[in-house]
């Protein structure tokens, strides 16, 4: 479960390729680092529940002790628990079923500079810390029920807008900042360009506090009639529109009160971002 703009989230994949472990765990997967000044001192064997809803807490009941590992400046933004594997796939070692993690999943996260925070016998944690503070989580496990060798149990990550900028630079997350040049949580706001593979990479799609707005300066989503209004690439600003302090380099997002439209000030000028259509999403 993740949030966010559905069509641009990665999507987990079922398959790895098999050479993964016989060339052996991805460079500086695993560094020494230096320990939190509070590791994590909970169990690593953490019954896990898939609810049938998102948000934090079923996110927490799926991340079991990846969860509860994690030391987020906001919620909890990401979490899975246990997935199969064929027979062939589980590692030799922990750091191999580490590995086997990323080439699984594939999730847009940190593929490397993980640390060793706690050991139990046929479990380990591993931790990418930011700051001293853990941000990302996964257990892994040797010989659990279906999947012989050691691969992943469970795993966790905090809200993206704390993790480096040197990684999410290179993410589709663009990572806006406050007033006071604090990054906000993608939860609350970001943008993306449009997905290609549905022909939308001309657009871009802002989503703030569960609406999403859209710059479509080619048409291609007014064409597929999924915007509520045109969108104008020069209009003035709206005399009741207020600066909300949010920007992204030189873009800097107003808003009237009813939030119909995302009023974007550029070194060009005013552009108006419709509303998309309820139901608006790529497959």
């Amino acid at each position: 479960m993740r949030r966010g703009i559905t069509m641009v989230a990665l999507a987990a994949v079922t398959a790895m390729a098999a050479a993964g472990c016989d060339d052996g765990p991805r460079p500086d997967l695993v560094v020494r680092g230096t320990p939190p000044a509070t590791p994590y001192g909970g169990p690593l064997s953490v019954p896990t529940r898939q609810l049938d809803e998102s948000g934090p807490r079923a996110l927490r009941l799926a991340a079991g002790a990846a969860g509860r590992a994690l030391e987020c400046d906001g919620e909890i933004f990401d979490g899975t628990g246990p997935d199969g594997w064929s027979e062939a796939d589980g590692g030799t070692t922990p750091e191999e079923g580490l590995d086997l993690y990323f080439d699984i999943v594939q999730p847009d996260l940190p593929d490397h500079g993980y640390r060793v925070e706690r050991r139990e016998p046929g479990r380990v944690l591993y931790s990418y810390d930011v700051a001293g503070r853990t941000k990302v989580a996964v257990v892994v496990a040797r010989d659990q029920k279906d999947r012989p060798g050691w691969g992943p149990e469970t795993s966790a990550s905090c809200d993206p807008a704390e993790l480096p900028e040197s990684f999410t630079a290179t993410t589709d997350w663009e990572i806006w900042t406050d007033r006071a040049g604090r990054r906000v949580p993608v939860s609350r706001l970001h943008s993306s360009t449009g997905p290609e593979h549905c022909g939308w990479q001309s657009a871009r799609l802002l989503a703030l506090d569960g609406r999403t707005y859209a710059r479509d300066p080619d048409g291609v989503l007014a064409g597929d009639d999924l915007l509520r209004a045109p969108y104008r690439a020069h209009v003035r600003m709206p005399a009741d529109a207020r600066d909300t302090g949010y920007h992204h380099r030189d873009d800097r997002l107003w808003l009237t009160g009813d939030r119909r439209t995302a009023y974007v000030r550029t070194p060009d000028g005013v552009e108006a971002w419709p509303l998309v259509k309820d139901g608006f999403g790529c497959e």
